[in-house]
């Protein structure tokens, strides 16, 4: 018997729409000021973000009729700009050539089906690891772009000095979005990066530091006005040709892997959430959501961002009331009008932006919970795949230790039904990218 399909009332869809995108619109300005760091220009990653939050939420609203919200992901973000640019030294426009290839090859797994499959080549334990390490990925970036954690001669690390004003007005935009999200305020993030931005318009003018709202004598240095025609200059800048060279691989497939998990905790999460299930336990409209997620993918490629995922976040609207695609059409609706306020959001500092990073970082560490820490066998490739992947400051190193370590323990106690073949050749990929040079 199908479940979860009473249809609320259009007034109750609208509002759950309304309440997923203020759960979720913090991505407008997070995504931009993240994937800037890469060198793409934060107007055109801004523009990339809601034109491909607003055509995929309308898909996942139209043809997969569910109530999420499809937006580019966070985490996967992070990979983009400091693992695959940053430390790997890829350019940008190849990095957003692997976004594409990546959605491609996704999509023609969710036609041919083949992801079933895929899913129980990875174990449960180091899915769940790997979601905890990029929370703590994400989290670290979010310190370091408040000037929270700095680097130390001595012990590599250690916490800014709490004279310093940026520092504080950091914690104070962390404490007010925690007490928001835990008072759970609608649009909490995004009313505690408005105002660590009015917070840090003092900084910038008493201090004179970039980077906070930097005033000069008499008009703001950083301030071009509030509304700007569109930056579409990242629509098809990507790299096709030379995204496909063999070093680059290894990048494909954690974009593969990252959005495929994402999105399948996401609809499991969702549906558990809202019972949304068809006739035979599934999740509703599987196949057509996974296929959304894979679109927003190979667009995110195509726009100028990094790739796209259903966001957990609709999760809010659900407990709303949401429960068909109006939800999901409504969100996507909203994410329009901020195509025109691009120079008004990049007045948005990083520190205003770090707070939300920290928190979306320690969401991501709920799955922790389900790994049984007592088994060491699979405990242990878990907690390296966890701290290796905030620590080499690489998704990619994470998701090979992980696999790496996982095949030799349970190989090495005689476990050979828990080593696949099929796992066995994503540890030769791995291997083989340790050796490429990155």
């Amino acid at each position: 018997m199908q479940t979860g399909l009473a249809t609320p009332s259009i007034r109750t869809e609208i509002l759950a729409g309304v309440s997923t995108f203020l759960a979720t619109m913090y991505i407008i300005v997070v995504n931009p000021a993240i994937l800037s760091q890469s060198g793409l220009p934060f107007s055109g990653v801004l523009t990339a973000t809601i034109l491909l939050s607003f055509a995929c939420s309308l898909m996942m609203g139209l043809y997969a009729r569910n109530p999420m919200v499809v937006a580019p992901g966070m985490g996967i973000n992070a990979f983009f700009t400091f693992t695959a640019v940053k430390v790997m030294g890829v350019r940008p426009e190849v990095a957003l050539g692997a976004v594409f290839w990546a959605g491609v090859l996704f999509m023609i797994l969710s036609v041919l089906n083949v992801r079933s499959a895929i899913v129980k080549l990875i174990p449960k334990t180091l899915r769940y690891s790997v979601s905890a390490g990029i929370g703590l990925f994400i989290t670290l970036i979010g310190f370091e772009n408040a000037r929270f954690i700095v680097a130390n001669p001595a012990t590599l690390v250690s916490i800014a000095s709490l004279k310093d004003p940026i520092v504080l007005t950091f914690i104070f935009g962390l404490l007010l979005t925690s007490v928001l999200m835990i008072r759970q305020v609608p649009g909490a993030i995004i009313i505690g990066i408005v105002l660590t931005t009015l917070a840090a318009v003092p900084v910038g003018r008493w201090w004179g530091d970039a980077s906070a709202v930097n005033f000069g004598t008499k008009t703001l240095v950083n301030f071009h006005g509030i509304f700007a025609a569109p930056d579409f200059s990242l629509i098809g800048k990507l790299d096709l040709i030379h995204s496909l060279q063999w070093t680059l691989w290894p990048v494909i497939f954690a974009f593969v892997f990252t959005d495929l998990f994402n999105s399948l905790s996401t609809f499991v999460g969702v549906a558990e959430a809202a019972d949304l299930y068809d006739e035979d336990g599934n999740p509703r409209n599987m196949n057509r959501s996974l296929l959304t997620d894979a679109v927003a993918t190979t667009l995110a490629g195509l726009l100028g961002t990094s790739p796209g995922t259903a966001y957990i976040e609709s999760a809010v609207g659900i407990a709303q009331g949401g429960r068909t695609g109006l939800t999901a059409i409504v969100a996507g609706l909203l994410f329009l009008p901020f195509l025109f306020l691009s120079p008004l959001l990049s007045v948005i500092p990083g520190i205003a932006t770090a707070p939300a990073l920290v928190l979306v970082g320690a969401f991501m560490m709920k799955p922790i919970t389900k790994i049984n820490w007592n088994q060491l066998d699979n405990a242990l490739p878990a907690y390296l795949s966890m701290v290796l992947i905030p620590f080499s400051y690489s998704i990619t190193q994470g998701l090979t230790w992980g696999f790496l370590t996982w095949t030799i323990v349970k190989l090495s106690l005689g476990k050979t039904n828990e080593v696949p073949v099929g796992l066995l050749i994503v540890d030769l990929f791995c291997i083989l990218s340790l050796f490429s040079g990155h």
